[in-house]
């Protein structure tokens, strides 16, 4: 990973700050967005800190000249772009179907499925280009098993896997890899908002196999895998980091 340049989107918090920090540890030049800019100063001096050169950029995902002018910005920085990690996401508004609008629908899929949509879009115009690139996008276990109380959610990451398949099959031919992970029940910040209590955490995670929370590391080391020259010949994959859920 030594050297290579690394854009990670959704990087602020969870499981893209911790991916961030894992790519700096292993010599990655990295571009960390995100829609804050206290937060984004204070990721970017610790990945310096870190001994990593490193810029933020924030960005809106949903906004597409927000994603084209963050792709430029890397470019521009650091001459290409050779692994990205579309992690930006929100849970939306849970609740029952009955109980969602057009409204919470657009929040979430604009987010979750345009704002990957449009990073990917981005990411490939470069990446087809140099005739080389990594791309892993981040969905969810949920994506596959479903949640009650959270079908918007639930929808938008099966839209993320099926984009990360057709997406890599478009490019299979060109040297670029497009996958997707999948990660179960992790402790963010995301996760905290959607259980909203302590018991309705414990009773989530007493739905795991492994009865507990993975940590935003767990999740962070598998992408970078996925990332690396390691799994050169995987794509269009959607790898699950659940604990057990999808086969249970």
């Amino acid at each position: 990973m030594s050297d290579q340049v690394v854009l990670i989107t959704g990087a602020l918090t969870g499981i893209g700050r911790a991916s961030a920090v894992i790519f700096a540890q292993e010599g990655a030049r990295i571009v960390v967005s995100g829609r804050r800019d206290k937060e984004g100063q204070a990721l970017l001096a610790e990945l310096q800190g870190l001994g990593a050169e490193a810029i933020f950029v924030r960005t809106d995902v949903r906004e597409d000249e927000e994603v084209r002018n963050l792709v430029d910005q890397t470019v521009k920085r650091f001459g290409r772009l050779d692994v990205a990690v579309n992690n930006a996401g929100t849970e939306g508004t849970p609740g029952p179907v009955t109980e969602q609008t057009a409204d919470t629908y657009a929040a979430t899929f604009d987010t979750n499925v345009l704002g990957t949509l449009l990073s990917m879009k981005h990411e490939l115009r470069v990446m087809l280009a140099q005739g080389s690139g990594s791309i892993v996008n981040v969905s969810s276990a949920y994506g596959s098993v479903g949640a009650a109380g959270a079908s918007v959610y639930v929808a938008s990451k099966h839209a993320i896997e099926g984009l990360t398949k057709s997406a890599a099959l478009e490019v299979a031919e060109t040297g670029v890899r497009v996958n997707v992970v999948a990660p179960g029940t992790t402790d963010t910040g995301m996760l905290t908002r959607f259980t909203s209590t302590d018991k309705n955490k414990a009773a989530l995670v007493s739905t795991v196999p492994f009865k507990r929370l993975a940590t935003p590391e767990e999740i962070a080391h598998v992408i970078a895998f996925v990332a690396s020259e390691n799994a050169s010949y995987m794509t269009g994959s959607s790898i699950p980091v659940d604990g057990g859920m999808i086969a249970g």
